[in-house]
């Protein structure tokens, strides 16, 4: 079996985000950056399939220079090679999940997949489109918030989270794309044996043909404290009337 796994490279959650100049963007300078937590969850399932199927696991990213940090990463918990769009507009500011999506189903068409797995959304802008939208370009079927993988043979059997605490069981023929949603297995971490042999594995680079964003950003600001606490001194009865008064006369919450 043949399996691609899309990662990305997002800031850290540690990290207090710093709006840059343009005002639309992070000041990346100031940041760190770790893999997409609920693409680790994408690939830990890669690996496990890969282990009761047999075959290879590709990891995928689409991002500048940088974001080849992931890959490595990806190739010391397990992967067996890798694929790095390359683009300095594949960042959040510049590249919308129509675009990402567009790259990634490029570099990953020509190479026969089974399986396309990705998170079901990303840390940084979470808008759970880039597997969709890949599987569209791709033109294969998909599913989505996917908590079990079941392959057959020319088939895969998911299990979907639905809302309310209902799932629904799903059955595509191959090839496919799935969204694997975050704690569906627990993950693993790079060994030193893993890094040291993610040193001698491919990284290969692919330069895209980027089509226009079909989303623009065009401000972020950082949120800011609306509400006030308020302090009624005096005995409880007074300060019951009190509070009662400010409720009716100043939120207007009561009638």
């Amino acid at each position: 079996m043949k399996i691609a796994v899309c990662i990305k490279q997002v800031p850290t959650r540690e990290w207090q985000p710093r709006i840059d100049d343009s005002k639309r963007g992070v000041r990346e300078q100031d940041a760190s950056f770790e893999m997409n937590e609920p693409d680790a969850y994408a690939l830990e399932e890669s690996l496990r399939l890969r282990e009761k199927h047999g075959g290879e696991v590709v990891a995928c990213t689409a991002g500048p220079a940088r974001a080849s940090q992931v890959l490595r990463e990806a190739l010391a918990r397990g992967a067996d090679r890798a694929i790095h769009v390359e683009d300095d507009r594949l960042t959040s500011v510049g590249a919308d999940p129509f675009v990402v999506a567009g790259a990634l189903a490029e570099a990953v068409r020509g190479d026969g997949f089974d399986l396309v797995l990705t998170g079901l959304q990303s840390d940084d802008q979470g808008t759970a489109q880039t597997g969709v939208i890949l599987a569209e370009r791709l033109g294969v079927p998909h599913a989505t918030i996917v908590m079990d993988v079941q392959v057959q043979e020319s088939s895969v059997r998911v299990k979907r989270e639905l809302e309310g605490g209902w799932f629904q069981w799903v059955a595509m023929p191959l090839p496919a794309v799935i969204t694997i949603q975050s704690g569906i297995n627990q993950l693993r971490y790079a060994t030193l044996k893993g890094i040291m042999a993610a040193k001698k594995k491919e990284i290969r680079k692919v330069t895209p043909a980027l089509p226009p964003p079909r989303t623009t950003i065009v401000g972020l600001d950082v949120p800011r404290k609306t509400k006030q606490t308020r302090i009624i001194p005096g005995p409880s009865a007074e300060a019951a009337k009190e509070l009662v008064r400010a409720l009716k006369d100043e939120a207007r919450v009561i009638g």
